[in-house]
C-alpha cells in the first residue's frame, strides 16, 4: 500500500514530508529574527578582512563561501592538506570544477563560528601561506 500511495516513491522529484516540515521550520525561524543572518554577515566580513590583511587574495562576492585564490591546482591541494593539519577543514578546488588557472581554497563560514574560530583560521592561513611561500 505504501509503495502504491506514497508520493515520494512514485515521483522522484517530490520532496519527502520530513524535508518539507524541516524547511517550513527553518523559514519560521528566519522570519522571527535576523540574529543568525547578522552574525553570519559579520563573520564573513571579518574573515575576508583578515584574509586580505595577511596578503591573500579572495574572490569577493555576497556569499558565506569565501574563495581564497591560489591559481595553482597542486598548490591548492597541498595548502588544504596543511590547513587540515592545523585543524582547519577546507577544500581545494581546481579545474574542471573551476576554470583553468583559477584554483582556490573554498572556505564556508556559518553563524555557528565564533570570533576565536575565525582568528584561528586566519592564523592558520597565514602560517601555511608563509610556509608554502604564498605570503611573504
Amino acid at each position: 500500500m505504501l509503495r502504491q500511495r506514497s508520493r515520494p516513491y512514485l515521483f522522484s522529484n517530490s520532496l519527502a514530508p520530513h524535508i518539507v516540515g524541516a524547511s517550513i521550520a527553518v523559514f519560521d525561524l528566519l522570519s522571527e529574527t535576523t540574529e543568525l543572518r547578522d552574525k553570519l554577515e559579520w563573520n564573513v566580513n571579518y574573515f575576508k578582512k583578515g584574509i586580505k590583511s595577511i596578503g591573500l587574495e579572495i574572490k569577493d562576492g555576497e556569499s558565506a563561501i569565501v574563495p581564497v585564490m591560489l591559481y595553482d591546482a597542486k598548490l591548492s591541494q597541498i595548502f588544504a592538506d596543511k590547513l587540515l593539519e592545523e585543524g582547519i577543514y577546507v577544500i581545494g578546488f581546481f579545474y574542471p570544477v573551476v576554470p583553468k588557472g583559477q584554483a582556490r581554497i573554498r572556505v564556508q563560514l556559518s553563524a555557528a563560528h565564533e570570533k576565536e574560530h575565525l582568528d584561528k583560521a586566519i592564523a592558520a592561513f597565514e602560517k601555511v601561506g608563509k610556509e608554502l611561500g604564498v605570503i611573504k
